[in-house]
């Protein structure tokens, strides 16, 4: 019992901020997706990001570790996915992609918060950074044909975890007013983050439901195998196993949509996928939170 209200407490947030976003927009009330995705993105997010490691007290060679098995998670399912995706006979620029990344900020920053406290936060962090740059260079890649180096070097989020990298190395610390200001805006991010989800989860006109079912169900078998054996190998304490299991296993991101949008991909196939693995999360994300906690 005390286990099942524990898993309650941890996701009941996630998923009723989610659900906020989704009936906001099944009522007609305007949500300006672009505006809130990049104030969260280039503004709340980096600076969550900056305090949460400049004020972790977690050993740097913790932290160290975690980044590799993250390299290493990301490297052997970009490979097993690419596989399967190829065995299949699937379009590789449509199915690549969103089987690989997850939504390793909207869900698995918050999950982590909620399960393991400020230090689950610090190592989701380092996840995040990280699945983000091989999204940014690699994944669009996978979607255009083409990386996108210079993205990843504008992009705040990737100069705010070197920052906050740097002042946890040196052990330095801004002036109580600055991080009080930016620990206040980072505060945002995760609520926005939420809400923005089940927003565009409302507006997304999904296809392919079928196949969205079984790949879905193949993506987060196969992720939380990857990530489970990663960690072991790298032999990593429990909130740093936990947090690595539940980042590489959040669902497909709507970012993912937003690319086959862009690049002319089959967007309504991946759209299926962000719903259909976002709905399967729901019942997937408590089991795993109870075998791993």
């Amino acid at each position: 019992m005390n286990l099942t209200l524990t898993v309650l407490e941890i996701v009941a947030p996630v998923f009723l901020l989610a659900g906020i976003g989704f009936v906001w927009v099944k009522l007609g009330f305007e949500y300006r997706i672009a505006f809130v995705t990049q104030l969260s993105m280039t503004f709340a997010v980096p600076c969550l990001i900056f305090v949460s490691l400049m004020q972790t007290q977690i050993d740097a060679t913790a932290l160290a570790a975690l980044s590799l098995a993250s390299i290493a998670a990301y490297g052997i399912l970009s490979v097993a996915v690419a596989l399967l995706v190829w065995g299949a006979g699937l379009d590789r620029r449509t199915y690549l992609a969103p089987l690989i990344f997850g939504n390793t900020g909207n869900v698995g920053l918050p999950l982590a918060l909620f399960a393991f406290g400020e230090s689950g936060l610090s190592y989701a962090v380092i996840v995040f950074a990280i699945m983000a740059i091989w999204s940014f260079t690699f994944g669009i890649w996978l979607v255009a044909g083409t990386g996108s180096l210079g993205k990843v070097v504008r992009e705040p989020l990737v100069w705010a975890s070197v920052l906050g990298g740097i002042f946890l190395w040196q052990e330095w610390q801004t002036p109580q007013f600055l991080t009080n200001a930016l620990s206040l805006i980072g505060q945002m991010a995760i609520p926005l983050m939420l809400i923005t989800l089940g927003v565009a989860v409302a507006r997304l006109k999904p296809g392919g439901i079928g196949r969205a079912v079984i790949l879905s169900m193949v993506k987060l078998s196969l992720c939380i195998a990857v990530a489970w054996c990663v960690a072991l190998v790298f032999d990593l304490d429990r909130i740093a196993f936990g947090v690595l299991v539940l980042q590489v296993a959040t669902p497909v991101a709507v970012t993912s949509y937003l690319l086959a949008e862009k690049y002319g991909a089959d967007a309504q196939a991946v759209a299926g996928l962000v719903v259909v693995s976002t709905v399967i999360s729901v019942g997937a994300i408590p089991l795993l939170l109870a075998a791993i906690l």
